[in-house]
């Protein structure tokens, strides 16, 4: 039987080699709270479907409202908080202002994600499959 694995070292070592070579690449306190501030922005289910949607076409306020099920008001405030951080873009056509997102970095970011979570469903969903096999044999 193996030991479980903890959180914590079992033996103190500390390699002060690794560790400065480490402390000197690691980000910057200002690029870590940028990056974190950009998780959180993408942290909510009703930005994420609005990116899905920019990540397709550009929209303007009334289109995205109406695809997405949701009130102008809400879409320009979540669009707020997305053009604050860069993610999203916005180009006026007279009296009309249509969003897309900011740049292929954000295209390619929400692709990663996309990518990482049908992975990990993909894989519940085939355990799943192969429990319910070894169930119905045992029938």
């Amino acid at each position: 039987m193996t030991a479980p694995v903890t959180d914590h070292c079992d033996v103190f070592h500390l390699d002060p080699a690794k560790v400065a070579a480490l402390r000197r690449r690691l980000l910057a306190d200002a690029s870590a709270a940028a990056l974190a501030d950009t998780f959180k922005l993408l942290g909510d289910a009703t930005r994420v479907r609005m990116l899905d949607a920019l990540s397709r076409s550009e929209l303007c306020v009334c289109d995205l409202a109406g695809l997405l099920g949701l009130s102008e008001s809400a879409v320009s405030h979540q669009l707020r908080l997305l053009r604050g951080m860069r993610v999203v873009r916005a180009r006026r056509a007279g009296r009309m202002v249509f969003y897309t997102l900011d740049d292929q970095h954000i295209i390619g970011l929400f692709e990663q994600g996309l990518e990482h979570v049908e992975e990990k469903s993909h894989a519940r969903s085939a355990a799943a499959d192969a429990a319910r096999s070894v169930r119905s044999r045992r029938a």
